[in-house]
C-alpha cells in the first residue's frame, strides 16, 4: 500500500538543504539548496536615488545639526560649508555622554545610567552618492574619521566598546538619504561581541592560531568563496552566512583593533570597500544593506586571538518565527554561488 508523503523525494529535489556550522560562533545556518536563489530571483526594492528636499546634512544646513566634533575641510570654519567629511553628535542619541554610570541593583536586576556617545559621520557634501559611487579618496577620509573618533573616545574609560556601522536604505534602518555612518560608544561590551571574542580565544588556546587567519588561508587556497584579494585584504563569502550575499572583508595582517590600522591599510581598505559595495550594487541592483566593523573591546590591549573585520549584510530576506525560535538562519543562496556572482561582476 502506497502512502502519500507531502515531502519531495530525492529524485524530485536533487539539491538537498545543508546545515552548516559557523566555526567561530557555533551558530547553525540552513543553506536551502533545494530553493536556491540567483540575484534576479529576489523580490526586492532597490534603494531609490535620494529625493530632493531639505536635508540637515547638506551644505548650508550645518546649523541644523549639533556642533561638529570633527571635520576635514577645504575651507571655512567650524559648522560652516567647506567640509569634505563631517562628524556631529546624533541629534536624537540612544545614549547621553554626560554623567556617571551609577551602577546599582534593583532586587535581582541590574541597571546603570544610559551613558555613552552617539555620533554621525557625514560622508561628504554630495547628497546623491552611494558608497559604491564615492571617490576612493573620500571613502579613505571617512575611514580616517572612524579611526580618529574611536581613538579619541576610547580615552574615556567609561566606554568599553565602540560600534561603527552603516545602514543603507529603509529596509536596513536608514532614516536619512544623505550618505552617512554612525558610531555608538557603550559602557558595556555587548554579549554578541564578548561571545565572538571568547570563541576566538578558545580556538586560539586549542590550536595556538587565530581562527580568522585560518579562515583567510583556507579561503585563499580553495577559492570557492573568495570574492577578491589584495596584498592587505581578503573579501569572502563566509562558509555559514546568515543572509544571501553576506560578505566579509578581512585584513591579511593580524590586527585586533580597527583603530590601530596604519595609513597604507586604510588606503587599501578604501579601495576594497568601494569595489565590494560596487559589486553588490551591480549584482543586486542597489540593495539595502548594513555594514558593521567588528573590532576588539577598546579598553583591552592587542589580542593574539581576535582579528578585526567588516561584515556586510544585504537585506534580501526577512527574519521570522523559525529564526527567532532557534537562532538558525535560512539562506537560499549558497555562499559559493554568491561569491561566483560577485567575482563575475568585475569592478576590482
Amino acid at each position: 500500500m502506497d502512502c502519500y508523503s507531502p515531502y519531495p523525494t530525492a529524485e524530485e529535489s536533487p539539491y538537498l538543504p545543508e546545515l552548516r556550522k559557523d566555526p567561530l560562533t557555533g551558530r547553525w545556518v540552513i543553506i536551502a539548496n533545494d530553493r536556491a536563489k540567483r540575484p534576479s530571483d529576489f523580490i526586492r526594492q532597490p534603494v531609490p536615488p535620494p529625493a530632493p528636499g531639505i536635508c540637515p546634512f547638506d551644505y548650508g544646513n550645518e546649523h541644523k545639526t549639533p556642533p561638529e566634533v570633527l571635520a576635514y575641510r577645504n575651507s571655512g570654519g567650524r559648522d560652516e560649508p567647506g567640509w569634505r567629511v563631517r562628524v556631529v553628535p546624533n541629534k536624537f542619541p540612544v545614549l547621553g555622554i554626560e554623567g556617571d554610570l551609577d551602577r546599582q541593583g534593583e532586587g535581582m536586576y541590574d541597571k546603570m545610567n544610559g551613558i555613552g556617545a552617539h555620533e554621525v559621520i557625514i560622508e561628504g557634501p554630495d547628497h546623491n552618492l552611494s558608497l559604491g559611487q564615492m571617490p576612493e579618496k573620500l571613502i579613505e577620509e571617512v575611514l580616517w574619521a572612524f579611526k580618529e573618533r574611536v581613538n579619541d573616545l576610547k580615552k574615556d574609560r567609561r566606554f568599553l566598546y565602540i560600534i561603527l556601522f552603516k545602514n543603507f536604505g529603509d529596509a536596513a534602518g536608514a532614516s536619512l538619504d544623505h550618505p552617512h555612518s554612525q558610531l555608538i560608544a557603550l559602557p558595556v561590551v555587548p554579549s554578541v561581541v564578548r561571545n565572538e571574542v571568547n570563541a576566538a580565544k578558545a580556538f586560539y588556546e586549542l590550536k595556538e592560531r587565530c581562527i580568522f587567519c585560518d579562515i583567510i588561508r583556507q579561503e585563499s587556497t580553495t577559492g570557492a568563496r573568495l570574492i577578491s584579494e589584495t596584498d592587505r585584504f581578503s573579501v569572502i563569502a563566509p562558509y555559514a552566512p546568515r543572509f544571501p550575499f553576506e560578505t566579509w572583508i578581512l585584513p591579511q595582517r593580524h590586527e585586533s583593533h580597527f583603530e590601530d590600522a596604519d595609513a597604507s591599510t586604510i588606503a587599501n581598505l578604501a579601495r576594497v570597500l568601494k569595489a565590494t559595495i560596487s559589486k553588490l550594487e551591480k549584482v543586486l541592483e542597489r540593495p539595502a544593506y548594513n555594514f558593521i566593523v567588528h573590532s576588539s573591546p577598546v579598553q583591552e590591549g592587542p589580542l593574539a586571538h581576535y582579528h578585526w573585520h567588516i561584515e556586510i549584510m544585504p537585506r534580501l530576506t526577512k527574519v521570522a518565527g523559525f529564526e527567532w525560535a532557534t537562532g538558525f538562519y535560512i539562506n537560499p543562496t549558497p555562499p559559493e554561488e554568491a561569491a561566483k556572482f560577485m567575482r563575475e561582476a568585475g569592478l576590482g
